[in-house]
């Protein structure tokens, strides 16, 4: 039987498929301090200057404010329409903001649009205190979601962005809660996709800080900050052809530049990687089980098949597939049982995708074994 290799295996695919736009030279007009592309389905990082650099975010840092708030709500724990109470702290913040009045009542969706929309610095400690009971409280869960993500260059001290000493990120920490926010909770984009709105009835304007929403094909969000010493911060992220893609730039000289960064890493993405999700050509047949309580087990293909390639090579690929010749009981639902390779034109292997065992096949018991040898008369003496 050949032996379990799925780790292996996905190392492999990641060295062969997943590492960054470094290895392939790539030289792109980007003029802020730190920048990275990365893909959203794979996480495949394509492009990085000064990646793990840490930096001050601004109102990037509310990318995190935003996870934690949707994951509230997806499971349950908040809703678009519980009503939240502004306290004093929150209607104090300056910076970005929606004019929050003390004792003054709105709902979390109104919230989220005054965060996504405008940045609202007292919009998201609002959201926060009423979340976790006060800020405080509110950031140790943000740190804590960070490490769970391995943002290991991140240290949150407020959930708003604003200028506060050992506050600071990377741009590869920003594309990793990016991408958990947009592949996670996808409802988010009923916010970031916003270009104006209103708040309390009409009477509050929101215009988007993000100019991409609107001169940008494609574009999904994300989030905009600025501060005097983090100079212009973005994360960008647009959707074209099925692929999302997250552009992060941050300490931008200026506002115009961050966006004009953030298009020239998007077009990069999107004019030269597609996703291509791989299947096997023919139907995988069932692999013989040796003293299984059924004779065969169905293989399946991994569920991460979906590889990232350059463009030029996406219409060339050819899929060979090895299954074992059979396997022995007890096989399990994931068990290894063969491979499907995924090769260029040329022959080279772009990635090796693990085909695992579909369901479980116990180990036939003896009493079993006996009632087959009945069956079959193998175990019957001789007639009289």
């Amino acid at each position: 039987m050949m032996k379990k290799w799925l780790g292996g295996a996905m190392l492999l695919l990641m060295l062969l498929v997943l590492w960054p736009g470094r290895a392939w030279g790539v030289e792109l007009p980007v003029q802020a301090e730190a920048a990275l592309l990365m893909e959203k389905e794979t996480g495949q990082v394509l492009y990085a200057k000064n990646e793990h650099q840490a930096m001050e975010p601004a109102s990037v840092t509310k990318v995190m404010t935003l996870l934690l708030v949707m994951e509230a709500i997806d499971s349950g724990a908040l809703s678009y329409d519980d009503v939240v109470t502004g306290s004093a702290h929150a209607a104090g913040m300056g910076g970005s903001q929606i004019w929050l009045k003390e004792n003054e009542q709105m709902t979390v969706r109104d919230l989220l649009k005054a965060v996504c929309i405008v940045s609202g610095n007292d919009a998201a400690v609002a959201l926060a205190e009423h979340l976790a009971g006060s800020e405080d409280a509110f950031v140790e869960r943000m740190n804590a979601r960070a490490q769970e993500l391995g943002m290991n260059d991140t240290h949150f001290v407020n959930c708003t962005g604003l200028p506060a000493e050992r506050h600071l990120t990377s741009a590869y920490d920003i594309a990793l809660m990016s991408r958990e926010l947009i592949l996670r909770h996808p409802d988010i984009r009923q916010f970031t996709t916003v270009w104006m709105d209103s708040l309390r009835g009409g009477e509050s304007m929101l215009v988007n800080t993000n100019k991409l929403i609107r001169f940008y094909d494609g574009a999904t969000g994300l989030k905009t900050g600025s501060t005097g010493s983090a100079g212009y911060c973005l994360s960008a992220t647009a959707e074209k052809n099925g692929m999302e893609l997250i552009a992060v730039v941050l300490k931008g000289k200026t506002s115009d530049e961050r966006f004009s960064d953030a298009k020239s890493l998007l077009n990069y993405g999107f004019s030269t990687w597609s996703l291509v999700t791989v299947t096997p050509d023919e139907v995988l047949p069932p692999v013989p089980v040796t003293l299984g309580v059924r004779g065969t087990v169905q293989p399946v293909l991994t569920s991460e098949n979906t590889l990232l390639v350059e463009k030029t090579l996406a219409n060339g690929l050819t899929k060979e597939v090895a299954l074992a010749e059979s396997v022995a009981a007890p096989v399990y639902a994931g068990d290894t049982l063969g491979q499907l390779t995924v090769r260029d034109a040329a022959g080279n292997t772009v990635a090796e995708l693990p085909i695992l065992a579909g369901e479980d096949v116990g180990h036939v018991t003896f009493v079993q074994m006996l009632g087959r040898c009945l069956a079959r008369g193998f175990c019957m003496g001789p007639q009289s």
